[in-house]
Formats: structure tokens, C-alpha cells, sequence
């Protein structure tokens, strides 16, 4: 795949029936750095993320105008499947597969694009992705078992390690420490930064969380009623907002 950037959106609008959600979002992302796009609640984030790897597909009355870009490969003009399959997605709420072993949660992708030649192989990407995860050392002595016996935490990182195991180019989460105690989001943000600097997956991930933002994140994308207000490297953001709301977001007063 081409292009400088690892994600190019431009112009990009989005309608769910004649509700206007997105309202020209464009900005660029460099490769292997994570992204944070904040904003109050409805203001368009888990949006943005679906228009970026094409579940909004899903949604019967939306429309989406403008340019979005992995790599250079035009999202809109490729197929969905590929797009998917460079575009990993973690949603808030942890979503295991119940009747699949925690082995089989993470196989089910590599084994569906035939990432791996032989078992073993596939024993490999397995556990590597569990390692990405920090979950390896809590379960690999119950590969076996269901998912169902990890706690909340833990299920949410399960999630993380499938998405990985397709080795995707980009990472979209979706508030993904959002319902998970403060140990395990800790050990979330850990193999997030992780995955970005020694795997050089790049990550945009919706958060609430300004002081996660400051943790973790490269840049910073703050998103009001639907439009992008601020766009920056992190901490020149935080510390000199160019915006007022983005300055009043940060201070907890929006």
C-alpha cells in the first residue's frame, strides 16, 4: 500500500436520514501514532470511526460524502472485506465470542483470511496477539475454556487480541476502557502504546478521558456538534489550545 499517511480523511459528512452528523471532518495521520478524538457525547466520534471502516455499510439510512484514505487505498473505492481486514475495531462494550474458547476467539479471524499455513503457526499469532494484549501469562492455561470466565477487563483485552490477530494497519477503539476497572484500562493503555511503537499499528480511539489522552496519545482530534474544531499533537493542544471550547473541554467545563 501507498501514501504518506496512514489515514487521510477529507471533506468527510455524514447524514443518518436528514440528521447531519459529520460536518466536513478532514485532518491526516501519521503512521504508527495514536490519535485521541475527544468531544462531548454526541458529537460525532463513534461516527467517525465507523465511516472509517465502512459499518456505517450497515445502517440503512446513512450517507456519507467526502475522502477517506488507509495507506492510500481509497476506502470508499475498495472492498468493504479489505477495508476490514486493514481496519481492526474495538468496541466500548467487551464482545467475546460466548460459545468459542478464548483460543478460538482470537484464531477465528486468521483462520477465516488464512493468515496461517499450519497449526502452529496459528498457535503463534495466537499467543502473540494475547502477548500485544498483556493477557498471555492470565490465560495460557485455559486457552480451552470460554470467555465467559474472564472478568469484564479481561474480556475487553480478549477483544483486543482478536483485532490484533489479524495484524491490521489501523486500530480503531471505541472508548474501550470505558467500562473496565481502572487495572485492566491501565493494562489496556499499556498494550495500545504497545502495538503503536513496536508493531507500528497506528490507533484512533475515541476516549472521554483528556488525562488518558495525555497518556497514551500522539495527537489530538476535538470534534464539536459534528465538526473538527482542533486537531494537534497532543500536549501542544492541551497545554495551548487555539479553541475555546477546546479549552473549556479540557477543563472539565464542556
Amino acid at each position: 500500500m501507498g501514501g504518506s499517511y496512514a489515514l487521510l480523511v477529507e471533506g468527510l459528512k455524514v447524514w443518518y436520514g436528514r440528521r447531519q452528523v459529520l460536518r466536513g471532518i478532514s485532518f491526516k495521520l501519521p503512521p504508527s501514532s495514536i490519535l485521541a478524538v475527544m468531544g462531548p457525547s454526541g458529537s460525532g466520534k463513534s461516527t467517525l470511526l465507523r465511516a472509517i471502516n465502512r459499518l456505517l455499510d450497515y445502517v440503512p439510512d446513512a450517507r456519507v460524502e467526502g475522502r477517506v484514505e488507509v495507506f492510500g487505498l481509497d476506502v470508499y473505492r475498495e472492498n468493504p472485506y479489505r477495508v476490514r481486514r486493514l481496519v481492526g475495531m474495538v468496541f466500548q462494550t467487551p464482545n467475546p465470542f460466548p460459545h468459542m474458547s478464548i483460543y478460538d476467539n482470537v484464531a477465528v479471524g486468521p483462520r477465516l483470511h488464512g493468515l496461517a499455513k499450519s497449526r502452529d503457526e496459528l498457535d503463534r499469532i495466537v499467543e502473540w496477539a494475547l502477548k500485544a494484549a498483556m493477557l498471555w501469562d492470565e490465560v495460557k492455561d485455559r486457552l480451552h475454556e470460554p470467555p465467559t470466565k474472564l472478568s469484564g477487563g479481561q474480556q475487553q483485552r480478549l477483544s483486543l487480541a482478536r483485532a490484533l490477530a489479524l495484524k491490521p494497519s489501523i486500530l480503531l477503539l471505541d472508548e474501550p476502557t470505558a467500562n473496565i476497572d481502572p487495572t485492566n484500562a491501565r493494562r489496556l493503555e499499556e498494550s495500545i502504546r504497545r502495538v503503536a511503537v513496536e508493531d507500528g499499528v497506528t490507533v484512533v480511539m475515541v476516549t472521554h478521558t483528556p488525562q488518558q489522552a495525555l497518556r497514551i496519545s500522539d495527537y489530538v482530534a476535538f470534534i464539536y456538534e459534528g465538526k473538527l474544531v482542533e486537531f494537534g499533537r497532543t500536549r501542544e493542544v492541551a497545554l495551548n489550545p487555539s479553541h475555546k471550547l477546546t479549552a473549556m473541554y479540557f477543563r472539565g467545563e464542556l
